[in-house]
């Protein structure tokens, strides 16, 4: 009897988040989250009763609340837009390969988990799996931490295991980006500045060789190479700063105070780190840096969405799992 093809699948894994708007399930995840070495590097010893005994008895409440600014009635965004995501892309993958490819998604952190998605793709018979983390550009605190998890689920046995480390400069993933914002100022007039926020990192990170502030410039420059934008017409910044120690710079939130303060009345903000909508770009961006724009005298600030279920992103997904047309 001949063997047939090798039945590869896919993982899709993004970061997590809270199963409900609640200080109680925020709690759950932060504690997972915050425990993880590949996030706050500081010694155990020292960092786990600050987070037991300080930050999850005070931050699980404030997050909480802005977690229900933005949830559906469908869940978390981040969730909703990668349960999608993962249904598409097998979706598209099943309109020319039979059968189609099995397609799975996990959360690194929360559920499912990544071992959880694993199992399933492996009771589906693959032979071999493409991890996908869904952070374009590598960080040792986001993609080496899927990997982590795919290292603690692996065997000796079959299926084969790849990990896709980064795809910032991509052709797909570029092309999904120009097409976003095309669609966006087509529908809308382009603001006087395009400000592309990347999620941030603690300076020190970047400094020890971490190559993640160097992809994130990466993808702005390919972006704007696609869109035939200058210097003048953009500016990369950095979002989502946590604690007191030195961060990527410059900010996000204090450089809009300043663009207002320059008399750009109206600005546009694309995230391109991130490929779903979530609480850093939708209450982060949408809501927070919108209040301090307008506060310093701008008059509209408009969110770009994220890639989200865009064709010419799950088309990229195809790509980057190895599936052709």
């Amino acid at each position: 009897m001949t063997a047939g093809p090798p039945r590869v699948g896919v993982l899709l894994v993004n970061l997590g988040t809270p199963e409900a708007p609640t200080a109680p399930a925020v709690r759950s995840y932060l504690a997972e989250f915050l425990s993880d070495p590949r996030v706050v590097e500081l010694p155990r010893l020292l960092w786990l009763p600050i987070l037991y005994g300080v930050i999850l008895n005070v931050r699980p409440k404030k997050s909480a609340e802005k977690y229900a600014k933005i949830w559906t009635s469908e869940g978390s965004p981040l969730m909703v837009h990668t349960v999608r995501q993962a249904k598409l892309l097998r979706g598209f993958l099943g309109e020319y390969r039979k059968p189609a490819p099995p397609v799975e998604f996990a959360m690194r952190y929360g559920r499912p988990s990544v071992g959880e998605a694993l199992d399933r793709l492996r009771a589906a018979g693959c032979d071999s799996i493409t991890v996908l983390p869904l952070y374009p550009q590598y960080a040792a605190s986001a993609t080496a931490s899927v990997k982590d998890a795919v290292d603690a689920w692996r065997t000796g046995s079959a299926p084969a295991l790849r990990v896709i480390e980064q795809f910032h400069e991509d052709a797909g993933y570029l092309a999904a980006l120009e097409a976003l914002v095309r669609r966006f100022w087509k529908t809308q007039d382009r603001g006087a500045k395009l400000v592309i926020s990347f999620h941030g990192l603690p300076q020190r990170v970047v400094d020890r060789g971490d190559p993640y502030q160097r992809q994130c410039y990466a993808t702005a420059r390919g972006l704007a190479q696609r869109l035939a934008l200058n210097e003048a017409d953009c500016v990369v910044t950095f979002q989502s700063r946590f604690g007191a120690a030195k961060w990527l710079q410059p900010y996000t939130e204090p450089t809009l105070v300043e663009l207002a303060r320059q008399g750009l009345g109206r600005v546009d903000v694309l995230c391109p780190g991130f490929v779903s909508d979530c609480l850093e770009t939708l209450e982060e961006i949408g809501i927070g840096a919108r209040k301090a724009f307008l506060a310093a005298g701008g008059r509209d600030l408009r969110l770009m969405p994220c890639l989200n279920e865009s064709r010419e992103w799950i088309e990229a997904l195809a790509g980057l799992a190895g599936f052709n047309k």
